[in-house]
């Protein structure tokens, strides 16, 4: 959790958004809302185009890249961009590699609450997906996984919901790959 000093709280708010909907449209806490919609809104919207992915974040308002020290703290040495997503309700990152995989981070929200409405956001999105697999991490014994496929379309991505086991809040990380 180191990586998260280097963090500052953008002074304007990303309105969290998932297809349209505005954060206070989104069920659950502010927390969940809010990493949710920014995970729909970026690597969902944009899953497997990195390019596209860094021109939304650019023009979307409220994100700034992080300075390098920043990036690398996110990106562990893998070529990329990291955005400074963070709301006045918490600090969130969008992390877009080079590769087409994305994530976006919160420091503290509950994941199951993040899991309930990321999965209640795409059903009403008629984004199509399956929970794969789910297990524990085995070195971060905290951590709990899971794995889906989705589509929406044509297109297709993989999805890993990283979240501290449990109710209580702390770090989430969504990412898609293509």
């Amino acid at each position: 959790m180191t990586r998260w000093h280097r963090l500052p709280i953008c002074a304007g708010a990303l309105v969290a958004v998932a297809l349209g909907a505005r954060a206070a449209d989104i069920p659950g806490s502010d927390a969940a809302a809010q990493i949710v919609g920014l995970f729909m809104q970026s690597c969902v919207r944009f899953a497997g185009d990195p390019v596209g992915l860094r021109a939304w974040a650019v023009h979307a308002g409220a994100m700034r890249p992080l300075p390098a020290e920043g990036q690398q703290a996110f990106l562990y040495g893998l070529p990329g961009e990291v955005f400074d997503a963070s709301t006045n309700a918490g600090k969130l990152v969008l992390i877009s590699e080079t590769s087409g995989a994305c994530s976006a981070m919160a420091d503290s929200a509950s994941g199951t609450e993040v899991v309930k409405v990321l999965e209640q956001v795409m059903a009403q999105a008629h984004i199509n997906f399956t929970m794969t697999h789910e297990d524990d991490d085995k070195s971060e014994k905290i951590l709990h996984h899971r794995e889906y496929t989705a589509s929406q379309g044509k297109r297709e991505w993989q999805m890993l919901v990283s979240t501290v086991k449990g109710t209580a809040p702390g770090e989430v990380m969504l990412t898609t790959s293509p």
